[in-house]
Parts: structure tokens; sequence; C-alpha cells
């Protein structure tokens, strides 16, 4: 499997029988910086969105319209994405178990909110946020919790789906800061390795993984902090 980081929670996952993005938020995305969204995207097969936030949405539309992927969504946000003009949809809920075929995605709980704000400034809710667990049929398993806090489900997660990677929020203010986040890795899981996000973008929030490193000092699970756009092999 090889993963890259494309700044703030957008991620891709380059597999033998797919090419997914997690939240392809690029354009206006400072985390994303210069680079280029056309390799970005090349050759993507799916889409997967943890929620309706205009930061993980981002570009879900234009891609799928330009690529032909299929996107995933909570049914609220696909219903929405398909006022949109994306056609290739698939929809769940929490708890729900989509297969793709090499992959399976299973909607888990996150806590967070899930909303798009129209131009005439009212906001529309769109569901549950939710986080993501991927089984591979020959890569490890692989868990984007989105945006959320630390919660004692996470260890009933880990009980049922064993991830090996953690893709992992840490900035702070919108989610669970590092030191928090440190918390529910060792307390909750079991992963190989971790991959921190949802930091380093916008001001407000976190700018480094420091406290989240600070934070796994010690343990077992390695802590990856690539920058973005450098894929790692996992």
């Amino acid at each position: 499997m090889k993963i890259t980081w494309l700044g703030h929670s957008a991620f891709r996952l380059d597999i033998a029988k797919a090419s997914i993005l997690i939240d392809p938020f690029f354009n206006g995305n400072p985390g994303f910086g210069g680079l280029d969204a056309k390799e970005a995207a090349a050759g993507v097969t799916h889409i997967l969105l943890t929620h309706g936030h205009g930061d993980h949405v981002g570009d879900t539309i234009a891609l799928a319209q330009e690529t032909g992927a299929t996107v995933l969504a909570n049914a609220d946000l696909a219903s929405w994405l398909g006022s949109k003009g994306v056609s290739k949809l698939e929809m769940g809920n929490t708890g729900g178990t989509i297969g793709f075929g090499g992959f399976t995605v299973t909607f888990t709980n996150a806590l967070h909110s899930s909303a798009q704000i129209t131009e005439d400034g009212v906001s529309h809710a769109l569901g549950n946020a939710n986080g993501l667990m991927l089984h591979f049929d020959d890569e490890p398993a692989l868990f984007h919790m989105g945006d959320t806090d630390i919660f004692s489900d996470m260890g009933l997660i880990n009980e049922l789906h064993q991830p090996e990677i953690g893709l992992v929020p840490i900035g702070d203010r919108f989610t669970m800061g590092g030191a928090v986040a440190a918390l529910a890795c060792q307390r909750f899981f079991s992963f190989q390795t971790v991959i921190p996000c949802h930091y380093g973008s916008f001001g407000i929030i976190d700018q480094t993984p420091e406290k989240f490193v600070a934070g796994m000092d010690g343990a077992k699970t390695k802590v990856e902090t690539p920058k973005a756009g450098v894929s790692l092999s996992l």
C-alpha cells in the first residue's frame, strides 16, 4: 500500500486494485500548498468522505465528474452530492459496510458535526460525522478517524476491526489535540503505524505534530509525519 498525505485530512491510497482519495480538499487547502491537483487525482477510482464539511468534501464534485470515480458518503451527504451532479454514488451510514471488490469500507462513529453552509448563510445538516474503516484483500487494515474527539467506544472499534494503520486528527479546536489523540491511540488501539493529520493547514489549529509525537513517546506504534505529497509504502 502506498499512502500519500495531501494536507489537512486528505489522503491518497494506492493498492493493486484501486486508487482511493479520502476527503480530497485541494483548492483552498493551505496544507495542499503547491501540489499538483491533477497529479494527486490521476487514475483515482474511488473517493471516500468522512463528513460534509467543506474542508473534507473539498473538490469531490469536480473530481468525480472529471475522473468518473465512485463516491462513498453517508446517506444524507450522498443525496446532496447527487443533487450537485455526482452520478456514481454509494451511500451508507454508521455501522454499515460497503464492498468494492478488493476492499471494504465500514462507517464508524465520530464525535463531530457535518454540514454545508449555502450562499444565504444557512447551515444544512448532512448526516452524522463518521470515521472510515478500510479492510483490504492483501493490505493492512486502515482506519481514518475523520474529525473526532476521543471516546471510549474507540476500544470497541479496535476490537471489531483491529486496524493496523491509523490516520488520526490532532489539530485541536475542531478535533482532539495532539496529547489527547496520543492517549486515544495508546489506550484504545494497537496500531502498527499512525499518521497524524488535520494540522498545519489553517492558522487557528496546531501547526506541528509535536504534541502528538511527544504523547506517543515510548509507544510500540511507529509515528510517521510525512510532508504533504510525500508517499509512504506500508
